[in-house]
Formats: C-alpha cells, sequence, structure tokens
C-alpha cells in the first residue's frame, strides 16, 4: 500500500490530490489564473490533512509532466521537487495529455475503435495534442499543431475520433466538419487522473531524477527584455 499525492498546475486550473494505491482519499481544486504559486502549498496541506495523513507518510510525489502552461508547469514542478528534498521521496511525473485521455477513457464509455484526442490550447491556431486509444496506445506522439480544416482529415477517415481539453473548441471551429469527430466540453488536467497514472509508474519505480527534472515544455520560452533609452 502507497500514499501517492499528486500536483496538476498545468492550466489554469491548480489541484491536488492524494491516494492510496489507485484510490482517491482527498482532492482539492482552485481555478484561478496566475495564482498557482499562492495556493498549493496550501492545497497540498488541506488534502492531507483531510485524509488525515501526515507528510511523512506519504510514499511519492507525483505531478503534471507537461506540455502545458511554461509558468504553471514550472510551479508544480519546483513544488513537487522541494516536497521530494524535504521528504526525501521519489518524483514522479505523468504526462498531461495522457492524463487527460485516461480520464475520458475511464468515465465516457466508448467502442474500442474509438481514437482520443485530448488538446492543450496554444496561442492562436496552435494546440498541444497526441492521438491514442482505449489502451492509451499512441498514434500521433505529442506535438505542437496548428489547426485548419485538414487537420486529422486522414485519421477521420479510419477512425472515430473524440477531441477534448482546452483546444477542443479551437478544433470544432477550425475543422473541416465530420461524422466521425465528436468533441467534449470542460475535459481539463486534474491531480487525479496524474495520481492514477502514476501508480503504475510507482510499481515499476520509474522515478524522475529530481535535481535535473524538467517539464515537458514543446515550445522554447522567450523573455523580452526592455530596451534601454
Amino acid at each position: 500500500m502507497a500514499y501517492i499525492l499528486s500536483l496538476e498546475t498545468s492550466s489554469t486550473v491548480c489541484s491536488v490530490a492524494l491516494h492510496l494505491d489507485q484510490q482517491l482519499l482527498s482532492y482539492a481544486e482552485l481555478q484561478m489564473e496566475k495564482s498557482h504559486s499562492s495556493h498549493i502549498t496550501v492545497m497540498v496541506e488541506q488534502v492531507v490533512g483531510h485524509a488525515g495523513v501526515g507528510l511523512e507518510q506519504v510514499d511519492a510525489i507525483a505531478v503534471s509532466g507537461g506540455p502545458g502552461s511554461y509558468t504553471g508547469l514550472r510551479i508544480g514542478s519546483g513544488t513537487a521537487k522541494g516536497l521530494c528534498y524535504a521528504l526525501d521521496k521519489p518524483l514522479i511525473s505523468v504526462d498531461t495529455l495522457w492524463a487527460m485521455a485516461h480520464a475520458v477513457i475511464e468515465s465516457v464509455p466508448a467502442p474500442e475503435q474509438y481514437l482520443y484526442c485530448p488538446m492543450i490550447d496554444a496561442r492562436r491556431a496552435e494546440v498541444y495534442t497526441c492521438l491514442v486509444d482505449h489502451a492509451l496506445e499512441v498514434h500521433l506522439p505529442v506535438e505542437p499543431m496548428v489547426l485548419d480544416s485538414a487537420s486529422f482529415a486522414s485519421e477521420l477517415e479510419k477512425w472515430p475520433l473524440i477531441f477534448f481539453g482546452s483546444g477542443a473548441a479551437k478544433a470544432k471551429e477550425l475543422l473541416a466538419p465530420h461524422p466521425n469527430a465528436f468533441y467534449l466540453d470542460n475535459v481539463k488536467p486534474t491531480a487525479k487522473a496524474i495520481g492514477t497514472l502514476a501508480y503504475a509508474k510507482l510499481q515499476a519505480k520509474q522515478f524522475e531524477d529530481v535535481a535535473y527534472f524538467e517539464p515537458f515544455y514543446l515550445k522554447e520560452v522567450y523573455i523580452t527584455k526592455p530596451s534601454g533609452k
């Protein structure tokens, strides 16, 4: 039996979950853009306190590994690494898009021929996306994609696709209408799904190097300095 504390900060929603193996014990969620850093530590304390578990009893820390908001991912990974150092616990990273897909597969029954397309909104017509089947086998690896009317045209001729996540509304607007395209609303990354997938990694001892772990950023971050006058 193992306690897994999970953090998800890759989007505008900040969440923390505590699992015992794959059983959810406690969960907290806050939707407030650009305030993750001021709430994440308090949420951790609330979640473990509500479950009656001491932080020292936690067996592993899991965190959303991206893709997603650069600032959000930095806050999540920094908090997770700090907890790992302080508690001497292993760090587990879970792909954000896979966690979203897993949550939909578990909650929305669909025939096995359906493929799942989680999307995270980026700038303009771009999304972060991938394509997986019901067993999370990869049909399209995680990548940034600029959407247009021809996007996923060949895939839609072969399989029914379920689009969801913050980029799904953009896809519905830009993709050509197709009877094999289905869209879900209000699907977001959550620490619940991160913790569920982290359990298998804990069993397999698939841990990150706490000192060198960095989230999966799909784009380089450019910092503009004010020009001197």
